[in-house]
């Protein structure tokens, strides 16, 4: 019941939820339009997550390298680079949502900046997760649609790379260095033999999205791995990012049926700058997850689809779900006024989004 009540209650869900059943007056859903490649997927990469989580991987690294910073500056970089690496293997929404609360328990501790450290976070967390085939759930979705191979994928991220240390570089050295005391190691222990199996489990994970097995294999691998080591992981597993795919499938079967919609579509999805194009701008609006099923369903330019939906992460508030995870964990674990975070966070994101978009407009017209 707990998980039903989890899922139920998950606010993009019901969204979506709402949102399927009212595109239900418009036409009926095609059982081949769902993905249930992806969704086994994204079973299996929660799965593993979870099983992280429980083995407090992430809090653990987390303490280690902040134990040794000696300022603000030092200290915010250490969490820049953590939210990163983190949210290329265990997702955005998980690097924002372990690595924001701890800082700004720090930062209040010992009066430290909060608004720069925190949106240079999160815009870590969105630049990282863009860079692994599982770093988001949309990266899954195009991994199994159209069959992108490592290499392929390794061509369209390494110039991402260069360019989001570049700019995270730069945003972190504008936070103020100040000295602090410094940070204790918890005694946080990971044990190294559930880490390893589960780092294999993960392996097993990564292969399946590019078909070197089959999906539902490795997904049932990683649940009956989460069972042994205690069945309570199961019900912390975030089924409802499976279900809201569902219910993005759903719609945008039903809408894909809509004459007007087609030709609106297929008329700005003539080339891969408007594929691009219209990937950021659906993004801001519907976020990019969504916006990815969407725009797949209307164009085979894959490269302008990633560029422009991981691309299209940042900006407004909506664009990722990473973006309001940020912003709510602000709003819970700082003093100081939301407001002002929010203006800020916007005015980066939209700086990041300029930036990074010309960056991926570049490098599909040269």
């Amino acid at each position: 019941m707990t998980v039903v009540k989890n899922v139920v209650k998950d606010r993009v869900f019901q969204i979506t939820a709402i949102l399927a059943v009212l595109s239900l007056f418009l036409a009926r859903p095609h059982l081949a339009d769902i993905n249930f490649s992806t969704l086994w997927s994204l079973l299996g990469m929660m799965t593993i997550i979870q099983i992280f989580e429980y083995l407090h991987v992430l809090d653990y690294l987390t303490y280690r390298l902040t134990s040794h910073a000696t300022n603000s500056r030092q200290l915010s970089w250490f969490f820049v680079l953590l939210s990163f690496v983190g949210a290329m293997f265990l997702t955005n929404d998980m690097a924002v949502l372990t690595c924001i609360p701890l800082y700004l328990r720090i930062a209040r501790k010992y009066d430290l900046p909060e608004i720069i450290p925190v949106t240079a976070i999160a815009i870590a967390a969105n630049f990282g997760s863009a860079l692994t085939p599982f770093g988001n759930p949309h990266n899954i979705f195009l991994m199994s649609k159209f069959h992108i191979s490592l290499g392929q994928f390794g061509a369209w991220v390494w110039p991402l790379v260069i360019a989001d240390v570049i700019f995270l570089a730069l945003l972190s050295s504008l936070v103020p260095k100040r000295p602090v005391p410094t940070v204790p190691i918890v005694d946080i222990r990971i044990n190294p033999r559930p880490t390893t199996i589960t780092c294999i489990a993960a392996l097993l994970v990564f292969v399946a999205v590019f078909g070197v097995i089959p999906q539902w294999v490795a997904a049932l691998v990683v649940v009956a791995l989460a069972a042994m080591m205690d069945h309570r992981i199961l019900g912390q597993v975030d089924y409802a990012i499976i279900f809201t795919f569902v219910g993005f499938f759903v719609i945008v079967s039903d809408i894909s049926q809509v004459p007007v919609v087609v030709s609106t579509l297929k008329h700005l999805e003539t080339s891969p700058v408007s594929v691009y194009l219209t990937s950021i701008v659906t993004s801001q609006v519907i976020s990019n997850v969504p916006s990815t099923v969407l725009v797949a369903r209307f164009s085979n330019q894959v490269a302008a689809l990633f560029y422009g939906t991981n691309i299209g992460g940042l900006g407004t508030l909506v664009a990722s779900l990473c973006n309001l995870l940020a912003f709510k964990q602000y709003g819970l674990y700082s003093r100081r006024s939301k407001t002002r975070f929010l203006v800020f966070f916007t005015f980066i994101n939209f700086v990041a989004l300029a930036v990074m978009g010309v960056l991926g407009w570049w490098l599909l017209v040269r």
